[in-house]
């Protein structure tokens, strides 16, 4: 029964973009931005830039940022901003956000903000990597400027549970069976919330998305922008949608890459997701199939599919060794899905699932550790999971009731025959949170606002191309653009039509049409 805890971050942390899972397998490192005290305002831009929306904000919209060279790497700058933990009590406590900015290399046009997603990815991390994220013509025009979000990495970070416990909760079952599973189970998602809201102090309750929203808008006038330009990739979208939602005067040009329906539902969110990953996990295994004379898989996609469920059953039933740990089927679940995310690292998992199929689970363990950001030594890099669960669970608290569970089962595995009970069972994820968002929910139409670039791609796993579609229509100046390929996210992914799109929209403020298809 210690191997039964909730694995009730799959459906939101799986919106993740390929930073928390490409550069992980890449082992690429961030700057962590060192404690500063609080920057004094210096001349203030002018006053068009800094006007707040509400007066009670003034000190906030009068910050400038004192950039100083990050300790890891003094070719980035890194630096802070203050904002309230509550935006309807401005005077009461504030935070610190954790900002790091990547200067221009050639001819500056401005500062370019960036969000890689999750909900609970380090900003910072995303801009630290630019080099890989970005192509060399946004590198040289824009300052990529990352931030943390609120709860998240270096900015006030949720707490909820020890390395010891997080890991367990990694490799819990996602399907408990048997009576005593679900008892474990239910009580492991009960106890989440309460282990938040013990560890992280009154943040805990304002980690929303549309505070981050909030808190981007000041960090927009920190930066002296008249308008925000913005890159947010896959839930980045949504913090995107929903920043265009509260400023639609201040939206510059804005590409939201691996787009989030913000109008779906939990329960239809995660049906669509479930069928994300079966369709991109069937291009995978036809691809085994195309690509060798004799996939290890099988010999049709239906065969090669069956032979990966299988793996997961005889896992769930007899873990398998990792070094000085053992793969459990919530650990495998992880590992399965982390390469999905991108079509370079198709070839680890055919290296991981051939090794797991002759009985050695290091593999998988290591695809799944770069999922979670887990260290070598047991450390966890970031607190993303964590941070996950609070924002997307204060966002929206809205869970299945446990009993209530079975009753999925049927619609769930028609979207997803492999991972339809996982995505089941991850609906009861929030029955535990007992903390109220102070802020309301927003019918999300971004009237007013400059075009929005929308990008989607056809068997992305994580953020499905119909979310695309459906956001870019319900912007009021959404312009879709979608990418056939794989993997999750459009922009940077050896797709030269989408890289010209974004840039040069970026760049000189060239619209494409709407519906164009790279």
């Amino acid at each position: 029964m210690r191997r039964v805890v909730a694995v009730v971050a799959v459906l939101a942390l799986a919106l993740t973009a390929f930073v928390a899972v490409g550069l992980a397998i890449q082992g690429t490192t961030s700057d962590e931005p060192r404690a500063r005290p609080t920057p004094s305002p210096t001349t203030p831009p002018p006053a068009s830039i800094t006007a707040a929306p509400d007066g009670a904000l003034t000190d906030f919209y009068s910050q400038r940022i004192d950039w100083q060279p990050c300790e890891t790497d003094d070719n980035h700058d890194c630096g802070f901003l203050t904002v309230p933990v509550d935006y309807t009590e401005p005077q009461g406590e504030t935070i610190e956000l954790a900002l790091l900015r990547v200067p221009a290399r050639g001819a500056r046009v401005g500062s370019l903000v960036v969000n890689p997603g999750g909900p609970g990815a380090r900003g910072t991390s995303y801009a630290a990597a630019g080099g890989r994220v970005f192509r060399q013509p946004l590198l040289d025009g824009f300052d990529i400027v990352g931030f943390d979000p609120r709860g998240v990495g270096g900015s006030a970070p949720v707490d909820c549970l020890s390395d010891a416990e997080l890991d367990d909760y990694l490799s819990g079952d996602p399907t408990p069976d048997t009576a005593a599973e679900r008892a474990a189970y239910r009580a492991s998602v009960l106890s989440f919330g309460e282990k938040c809201v013990a560890g992280s102090g009154p943040v805990v309750g304002h980690v929303t998305t549309a505070e981050a929203a909030r808190d981007m808008d000041v960090l927009r006038s920190a930066l002296g922008e008249e308008q925000l330009t913005y890159f947010g990739a896959s839930y980045g979208t949504k913090l995107g949608a929903t920043y265009a939602e509260l400023f639609p005067d201040r939206v510059g040009r804005f590409v939201l890459d691996g787009a989030v329906d913000v109008s779906l539902d939990p329960r239809a969110l995660a049906l669509e997701q479930a069928a994300g990953f079966e369709t991109a996990l069937r291009a995978y295994v036809q691809n085994c199939l195309d690509s060798t004379d004799n996939c290890f898989l099988g010999d049709t996609v239906d065969e090669g599919l069956a032979t990966i469920t299988g793996l997961l059953d005889e896992i769930e039933d007899d873990p398998l060794p990792a070094g000085d740990r053992e793969l459990t089927v919530g650990n495998a679940f992880y590992g399965i899905i982390t390469p999905l995310y991108n079509r370079d690292y198709w070839f680890l998992l055919s290296t991981a699932l051939s090794s797991a199929l002759e009985g050695q689970g290091s593999a998988l363990m290591d695809l799944a550790d770069a999922y979670a950001s887990r260290n070598p030594d047991g450390s966890y890099a970031d607190n993303t999971i964590e941070a996950n669960y609070s924002i997307n669970c204060l966002d929206d608290p809205t869970s299945v009731p446990f009993a209530q569970v079975p009753s999925l089962f049927a619609e769930f595995e028609e979207a997803s025959p492999t991972f339809g009970r996982i995505f089941a069972w991850g609906m009861t994820g929030c029955r535990g949170i007992d903390v109220t968002s102070s802020e309301e929910p927003l019918d999300i139409r971004a009237e007013g606002a400059a075009p929005i670039l929308v990008l989607g791609t056809s068997r992305d796993p994580a953020t499905p191309l119909v979310w695309a579609q459906a956001l870019a229509a319900q912007l009021d100046s959404g312009v879709l653009v979608e990418r056939d390929g794989d993997g999750h996210t459009a922009y940077n992914s050896d797709n030269a039509c989408i890289d010209a799109i974004v840039e040069d929209y970026l760049l000189e403020g060239t619209v494409p049409d709407d519906g164009t298809t790279c």
